[in-house]
C-alpha cells in the first residue's frame, strides 16, 4: 500500500492524477457517469485474472500447434453424395417436349385411403422440359448434354441460368454429367454484403471488429477443426482447443482486452466444461452412435478412423459456444453497469439485481436454442408426427434422442452460465471496493470515480472531518484545499 500525501494509506484502486486534472482539481472531485468503456478493477485483481487466463491461452496456442493438421488428407472421390467432382455449367436452351417421347411419362398413383386424389394430379397432361446444358469449366469445358424436367419437379430451368453439374468420369460419355444444383453465388454474396453493411452501420467500429472476429472463426473452423478431425485427431480435444481459440479471438477482439471481457471468458470456459462433461455422460449412457444420417455415414465410410461419437460431442460444444458468448458477455456487462449506477452496492446486491436480468435472459435463450434445433429438424419432426408410433417410441429413437440430448445439454450449460458468470462478475467488480463511509469505499466521502478506459477505480481515501486535502500541481505549487 502506498501512502497519500497527507500520510493516510490510499486505496489499492488509487490512480495517478493526470496533468489535466492537476490543473483542474474540480474535475478530479466530480462524479462522472459517462457511457465510456467499462470500469476496470484494481491492478492486483487484473494480475489474478491474468494468472488464470494467460496459462489457458498458452495451452490453447500449444494445442493449435500440436494438433495443426496442415490440410485435409487426400482421398479419391467416391462419387457418392457430395463426394464427387463438380463443375460449373450454363443452361443454353430450354424446350417443351412430350413426356412420353423422352420416356419421362408419370406413372399413375393410387388414390389415398381418405379418397383424396393422388398428389401431382394437377400436372397430368402437361409437357416436360428438355434443358440443354453446356459445361463451362474443367477439362471438358464446352461439352453439352441434355436433361429432362418433369412437370411435378420442384426445380425448373431457364435459358442462361448458371448451374452446378456433377462429373462421373467412369460413367458412359453421355451420362458423365448431371445437374446437381443451381449456382447461388450471386444471391449469397449479395445477402452477405447486406449483412456486413447492416452490422457496420449499426455497430460502427465494434461491428467491423465483429466481422473480423467472424472471419477469424471461419478460418479456425476450416483450417484447423475440420482438417484435424479428418486427420484422425480426437474430435473432442480438437473442438475444445478450436472452440477456445474462437472464444478468445471473438471476445477480446469485439469487447476489448479488459477485466470485464476476461470474466466473460472465464464464465464461458466453465460452462463449456460443464457441457462437455454432461454431453459425454449422456451420449455414452444413451448409447448414441452419432451415425444417424447419410452424410455422417459417408464421412465415416471415407475416413473410418474418425470417432463418430466424439464428433457428435464436438458438435454440441461448438454449437453451444456462440450462444454462450452472448449470455456471458451480457451478464457481465449488466453487473458492471449496475455497479456504475450504484457504486455503493455490494456483491450480493449486484448479484441479485443481475440475476433478475439473467432469468429473463435464460427464458429467451433456452427457447431460442430449442426452436433453432426444431427448425433444423422440422422435416424429421413432420415425418414422426404422422408415424403410427407412440410419442415415447419416437422420442427415444436415436435420430430424435440425439437432437433432444444435444438441445438439453446445451440448454443446461446456458442456464448454468448465468449464475456462474454473474457471481464471478459481482465478486470481481466489488472485490476492491468497500462499503460507503469506509476508507476507499464507493460512494463514501472523498471517493472519486471516473469512467475511462483505464480509470474508474476508487480514488482517494476518506478524510476525517475538518481536514483538508491538497494535491501538488505539476508546476510545484499546492493545489486547492477542499473542506469536507
Amino acid at each position: 500500500m502506498r501512502r497519500s500525501e497527507q500520510g493516510a494509506p490510499s486505496s489499492c484502486n488509487d490512480r495517478a492524477v493526470s496533468p489535466h486534472e492537476s490543473h483542474h482539481p474540480a474535475a478530479v472531485h466530480s462524479h462522472t457517469h459517462g457511457h465510456g468503456p467499462a470500469t476496470p478493477v484494481s491492478r492486483h485483481l487484473r494480475k489474478v485474472i491474468a494468472a488464470v487466463l494467460i496459462p489457458f491461452a498458452a495451452a490453447v496456442a500449444v494445442g493449435l500447434v500440436v494438433l495443426w493438421p496442415g490440410g485435409a488428407p487426400p482421398h479419391k472421390p467416391s462419387g457418392v453424395g457430395f463426394d464427387q467432382p463438380t463443375e460449373q455449367a450454363r443452361v443454353i436452351k430450354v424446350a417443351e417436349v412430350n413426356c412420353a417421347d423422352v420416356h419421362a411419362e408419370q406413372q399413375p398413383q393410387p388414390s389415398s385411403p381418405t379418397g383424396q386424389p393422388p398428389a401431382g394430379g394437377g400436372t397430368k397432361g402437361k409437357p416436360c422440359q428438355q434443358a440443354t446444358i453446356k459445361v463451362t469449366t474443367g477439362e471438358n469445358a464446352g461439352r453439352t448434354f441434355q436433361t429432362v424436367v418433369t412437370p411435378d419437379a420442384l426445380r425448373h430451368y431457364t435459358t442462361g441460368q448458371e448451374v452446378v453439374v456433377a462429373y462421373s468420369p467412369k460413367a458412359p460419355k453421355d451420362l458423365q454429367y448431371a445437374v446437381s444444383d443451381v449456382d447461388r453465388t450471386v444471391p449469397m454474396w449479395v445477402l452477405a454484403a447486406l449483412f456486413a453493411f447492416a452490422v457496420v452501420i449499426v455497430g460502427r467500429l465494434r461491428g467491423v471488429l465483429a466481422l473480423v472476429a467472424l472471419a477469424a472463426s471461419f478460418v479456425v473452423l476450416t483450417l484447423f477443426i475440420l482438417p484435424a478431425i479428418l486427420q484422425g485427431s480426437n474430435p473432442l480435444v480438437v473442438a475444445v482447443v478450436g472452440g477456445s481459440a474462437i472464444m478468445l479471438i471473438a471476445l477480446y477482439m469485439c469487447h476489448g482486452l479488459t477485466a470485464r471481457t476476461s470474466v466473460a471468458v472465464l464464465g464461458t470456459l466453465a460452462s463449456l466444461l460443464l457441457i462437455g462433461l454432461l454431453g459425454s455422460v449422456f451420449i455414452n449412457w444413451a448409447l448414441l452412435t452419432g451415425n444417424t444420417d447419410d452424410t455422417t455415414g459417408l464421412v465415416h465410410g471415407l475416413y473410418p478412423d474418425i470417432e463418430i461419437r466424439g464428433l457428435l460431442l464436438a458438435g454440441i460444444i461448438i454449437g453451444s459456444l456462440g450462444v454462450l458468448d452472448d449470455v456471458t458477455v451480457t451478464q457481465t456487462a449488466a453487473v458492471w453497469e449496475l455497479k456504475e449506477a450504484d457504486p455503493s452496492a455490494g456483491w450480493r446486491k449486484l448479484y441479485g439485481a443481475a440475476m433478475r436480468i439473467g432469468r429473463d435472459h435464460i427464458a429467451s435463450v433456452v427457447n431460442t436454442l430449442v426452436l433453432a434445433y426444431a427448425g433444423a429438424a422440422l422435416p424429421l419432426l413432420l415425418l414422426f408426427s404422422i408415424a403410427q408410433s407412440s410419442v415415447g417410441t419416437v422420442a427415444t429413437s436415436e435420430v430424435v434422442a440425439e437432437e433432444v440430448i444435444r438441445t438439453l445439454v446445451g440448454s443446461i450449460g446456458l442456464v448454468a452460465a448465468v449464475p456462474l458468470t454473474t457471481l464471478l462478475a459481482a465478486l470481481v467488480v466489488s472485490a476492491d471496493r468497500k462499503g460507503p463511509g469506509m476508507p476507499g469505499g464507493d460512494g463514501g466521502p472523498g471517493a472519486v470515480r471516473q469512467s475511462g478506459a483505464d480509470s474508474g477505480a476508487v480514488v482517494g481515501a476518506a478524510m476525517p472531518t475538518g481536514t483538508a486535502e491538497s494535491r501538488p500541481s505539476r508546476r510545484g505549487g499546492r493545489g486547492r484545499r477542499r473542506k469536507r
